[in-house]
């Protein structure tokens, strides 16, 4: 499978002309890769390794916490806080059953809010900050600062990509609505067997237009499906982001590009210990976008419903 790697640096940094000819140079490349697979891997974005491993390092102090501590922080799918092990089944996107996914996340999500008391209600919410990790909160702030930006870049290029004016998909970003998880997968001596059917992650596509991802290699990793070879494993730079198009992308596109299909191994039977941890991004659009006939959230709702296990 190719999923290619795009330098965005002359996007991010250049001049008109530098992105004009960056743009003519990925065209064919990054078309075909969303055609076919639904991802690219980016590099010079700009993200320092150092703020990404900060907040692993945070994050981990809390996800080793004895389940009494966590608890309190509990919700469910589409909120605020942690999402515990038994929270989410991500393969029921696709009406397809499964044991729950073996991970477990801090998820946050847009907290700017609108002025409008029932959009704001719904998803524009405060976030929720575990009093045990203090220094978080700053850090993940940082970071989706920078997520934000990143993804409208992206989305600026996706449209040159396409043809398409450069705000074509950013004219709906102006208060967006986003999902960010810090999803820890810990190995088997922690989740103990995995059951018949059993992954980190289920089989899904993302319901939004991108998501960022900072993954960690691992035997329990990603892998990513194509018609053509079926599950492969996804491939890694430590430098560079994963992307991929969901599913509102996918339809703004009537179907060009596939909403990328993927899922996260259960951890190896030869690495019971294998521990990873993915910084998620879920780039959306402002709440109430037309997409071609179907209501952007009500779209994300309906999905986020089907993946909460009760």
């Amino acid at each position: 499978m190719t999923i290619p790697t795009i330098d965005l640096h002359p996007w991010l940094t250049g001049t008109p002309a530098a992105r004009t000819r960056l743009a003519a140079e990925v065209t064919e490349t990054v078309d075909e890769a969303l055609r076919t697979a639904g991802f690219l891997l980016v590099k010079g974005h700009g993200v320092s390794p150092e703020l990404r491993d900060t907040i692993r390092a945070e994050a981990r102090t809390f996800f080793r916490l004895p389940p009494a501590a966590k608890e309190p922080y509990a919700v469910k799918v589409g909120s605020r806080g942690w999402l515990g092990p038994g929270a989410e089944a991500n393969s029921y996107a696709e009406g397809a059953a499964s044991p729950p996914d073996l991970k477990e996340s801090l998820s946050f999500a847009a907290d700017d809010p609108t002025g409008d008391p029932e959009i704001d209600a719904e998803w524009f919410a405060p976030n929720t900050w575990p009093s045990e990790t203090p220094h978080l909160r700053a850090d993940v702030e940082t970071y989706l600062t920078r997520m934000r930006a990143l993804s409208d870049a992206i989305l600026e290029l996706l449209a040159v990509v396409l043809g398409e004016p450069e705000d074509r998909f950013t004219r709906h970003t102006g208060h967006p609505t986003w999902g960010f998880n810090i999803n820890w997968y810990p190995g088997r001596d922690t989740v103990g067997e995995p059951e018949p059917g059993q992954f980190r992650i289920g089989p899904h596509t993302d319901f939004g237009t991108v998501t960022v991802l900072d993954r960690q290699a691992g035997r329990g990793g990603l892998q990513v499906f194509t018609d053509a070879d079926g599950w492969q494993d996804a491939p890694h730079d430590p430098e560079a982001f994963t992307i991929n198009v969901g599913d509102l992308m996918a339809r703004w596109t009537s179907g060009r590009w596939r909403s990328g299909r993927h899922r996260v191994l259960p951890p190896p039977a030869d690495a019971p210990a294998e521990e990873l941890m993915s910084l998620v991004y879920f780039y959306e659009c402002d709440p109430g976008t037309d997409v071609r006939g179907t209501d952007s959230h009500t779209y994300l709702r309906a999905q986020l419903d089907a993946i909460t296990m009760d």
